[in-house]
């Protein structure tokens, strides 16, 4: 029953964890092109989402941890070690990615249309290793 909870858990926090930087790619777009208080209510949408999926990060890792330790998983599995690799890179980039661009909206002379661009390309990076994550935990792959 408590692994049946937990596990529940983990996939719910996974997909609040992804699901929001999909809403984001549209909202990149839009932000291009708005001014005043429409780009501050898109801007809002924006660490709304990045908050959202580091709080859910933290019961995904939680969770994770806590249903490798009652299974029967070692810390040495393939997928396992994947996982966290990548979700120690996606920390790193997750913490520099989105920030200081958002920021940058906000001052006199920057090129919006180029902070926009890298903010797209931020938002499919960070799915991309998310997305990465979920592979490994669904497939399990023996890797060595």
């Amino acid at each position: 029953m408590l692994h049946n909870l937990l596990l529940y858990v983990h996939i719910l926090s996974a997909i609040v964890s992804i699901g929001p930087f999909f809403v984001l790619l549209p909202t990149a777009k839009k932000l291009a092109t708005a001014e005043g208080a429409e780009q501050e209510a898109y801007l809002l949408t924006f660490r709304f989402a990045i908050r959202l999926a580091k709080h859910t990060g933290h019961i995904l890792v939680v969770s994770g941890i806590l249903l490798a330790v009652m299974g029967s998983w070692s810390w040495n599995t393939p997928w396992i070690v994947m996982t966290v690799l990548i979700l120690l890179s996606s920390l790193f980039f997750l913490a520099r990615a989105f920030s200081p661009k958002l920021r940058k909206l906000n001052e006199p002379g920057q090129d919006k249309q180029q902070i926009v661009r890298a903010l797209q390309r931020s938002i499919w990076i960070y799915l991309f290793l998310l997305l990465m994550m979920l592979w490994f935990m669904v497939t399990k792959p023996s890797l060595w």
